[in-house]
């Protein structure tokens, strides 16, 4: 092997940056950082309103497709994923939410000890540096900066309003006491510009000289010596490099790519690998299963004042103004991307808390971030909180570079539908809703002429796209399809550890990006107090409950 570290890190991304940062900040281990995407030197990935510049960029996103849906007219559903440094925080939205207290009660109450709200909730404080500063539920001394949004926002306002008259609360802080009701999102931004895990956890490490970053470089093998994970193979400028862990190879490629990689390196299930000529290391069914993703619609209304990004974005001074706004006061839309507000609420009465979120935007498109409208126009997108519905993602070859299938199997489960319509319904409501109404002039999508139930599910199946939130491919549990332990260790497997969205057993009830940034900050403290003992142990399903420390084993050299 050409080097060897202690820690190889494959994926710069959300969670990987924060290892990388964490792992290598008291000096006393060697990091190597593996990314497949080149540098985060795009102007446009610092701007916030850029991400419509990133989320069709052939560069700097995987710009992966589903399989045909069935339950969704059999669409290949288009998949932005980060391939940069910063990953996917590098491309997103911006919008810096937790989900709820109870996403992780329910993550405990699964088996997985040490995962309750209670415990991660230190690990969210410890990241963030944030405008509101210090209180039970934030930090201001985190790496990563978020600001709030302060500029009131006429249209916000009226759907805050619509909210109230159907009893939605006014909500100050999502990622406080409590998520539900409506308001400014949070977002990760300062000063204007985008911060995301690159420009902030890696920055701050960048100088330091026990790590060291490489770009450009696709990892296509885990290599083993049995079943213990001992480095990385990956490409990089046409050459094929390996590189030696000493202590942990530790995954962080994300829900779609970590069990690709793991699959191609003979962790899955024997019939697939056998499938493809992959010899197996490890039986692992659960490898790539599991797959949770929100579904959103987007309901879009044509405005009766030109008071939207649209028109402002249809004149030079209208851009001009925009710009200013961002240059002399980071304020607006470019400061702060299109997503200004949020909403959490029940659509099924039986739900015991926020079954579906809304982001109100002030743009409309027919797709997103796809090029405005030529009349004023904003977005009413609505997704589900918690569906029910269960995808995978296979390889299909043992080609690294081929993606692999992604399958998310939308709307399969009835409970799913039935959120979805109740949704749909609820956002016209809203509409209808006398603070809201003086501004609709109609909706243009899906329109006055959808008005059945059918009718509305039509429209969900042939315009529901991803938020952009897929997880659960590596889940963590104790049961025969989870593929890592309460330390994300990699079952039946030595040195090898999952660090990503696709360990969440549950998909959260929002946008993922805070919650992958705090597994990794959690997991940065479990990976230095495993590396006290001699040399992790091989990880072996424990009863439920167990949150066992591994036993030292001498490490090969």
């Amino acid at each position: 092997m050409s080097a060897s570290y202690d820690y190889v890190i494959v994926g710069a991304g959300s969670a990987g940056c924060v290892l990388a940062n964490r792992l290598s900040e008291d000096g006393k281990f060697s990091v190597l950082l593996l990314e497949a995407g080149p540098p985060d030197s795009y102007f446009w990935i610092h701007i916030p309103i850029g991400y419509a510049k990133t989320m069709f960029h052939p560069v700097y996103n995987w710009q992966f497709h589903t399989e045909p849906e069935a339950q969704m007219q059999g669409r290949k559903m288009y998949w932005p994923r980060g391939r940069v440094l910063g990953g996917s925080s590098s491309i997103n939205g911006l919008v810096f939410i937790r989900g709820q207290a109870e996403d992780y009660d329910a993550w405990a109450r699964l088996g997985n000890t040490g995962w309750s709200n209670k415990d991660v909730l230190p690990y969210f404080i410890k990241s963030e540096n944030n405008q509101r500063g210090a209180d039970p539920w934030h930090g201001d001394k985190g790496p990563l900066r978020i600001s709030s949004i302060t500029t009131k926002n006429p249209l916000v306002e009226a759907f805050i309003d619509a909210g109230l008259t159907l009893g939605i609360p006014r909500n100050q802080d999502f990622n406080g006491a409590t998520q539900e009701g409506s308001g400014y999102f949070q977002v990760t931004t300062h000063r204007g510009l985008r911060t995301s895990t690159a420009s902030t956890y890696l920055r701050q490490a960048r100088g330091r000289k026990n790590l060291k970053i490489e770009t450009e470089a696709q990892a296509s093998r885990i290599l083993f010596e049995g079943t213990r994970a001992v480095g990385v193979e990956y490409g990089q400028r046409g050459q094929v490099v390996t590189v030696r862990a000493r202590r942990e190879v530790l995954l962080c490629a994300g829900a779609v790519q970590s069990p690709q990689l793991l699959q191609l390196s003979g962790v899955g299930e024997r019939s697939l690998l056998a499938k493809h000529g992959i010899a197996q290391v490890v039986q692992s069914p659960g490898v790539g299963e599991n797959l949770q993703d929100h579904l959103q619609i987007r309901l879009i209304y044509k405005c009766t004042q030109p008071v939207t990004t649209n028109d402002a974005l249809r004149t030079l001074w209208g851009r001009m103004k925009m710009g200013l706004d961002w240059l002399l006061f980071q304020r607006g839309p470019v400061a702060a991307g299109i997503q200004l507000c949020g909403m959490f609420t029940r659509a099924l009465p039986s739900s015991a808390t926020p079954d579906i979120q809304f982001h109100f935007g002030t743009v409309s498109a027919d797709v997103a971030a796809g090029k405005p409208h030529d009349f004023s126009g904003f977005t009413v997108s609505m997704c589900q909180l918690r569906p029910k519905s269960r995808g995978h993602v296979r390889i299909k070859s043992g080609d690294p570079a081929q993606a692999p299938a992604i399958t998310a199997n939308y709307l399969s489960e009835q409970h799913d539908r039935d959120v979805m319509l109740a949704g749909a319904k609820l956002t016209r409501q809203l509409m209808r809703a006398a603070p809201m109404a003086k501004w609709v002039a109609e909706e243009y999508r899906p329109g006055s002429g959808v008005q059945s139930d059918e009718q509305l599910l039509d429209f969900v199946r042939a315009n529901g796209q991803t938020i952009f939130h897929p997880v659960g491919t590596c889940s963590m549990g104790p049961g025969e399809n989870d593929v890592v332990d309460v330390r994300l260790r990699v079952y039946g497997t030595t040195g090898l550890r999952v660090v990503d969205a696709s360990i969440m057993p549950l998909l959260i009830s929002g946008n993922t990006n805070a919650t992958t940034i705090m597994i990794a900050e959690k997991a940065a403290d479990m990976i230095r107090e495993d590396a006290k003992l001699a040399a992790p142990a091989l990880a072996q399903r424990q009863p439920a409950g167990c949150d066992q420390a591994p036993s030292a084993q001498p490490i090969p050299a």
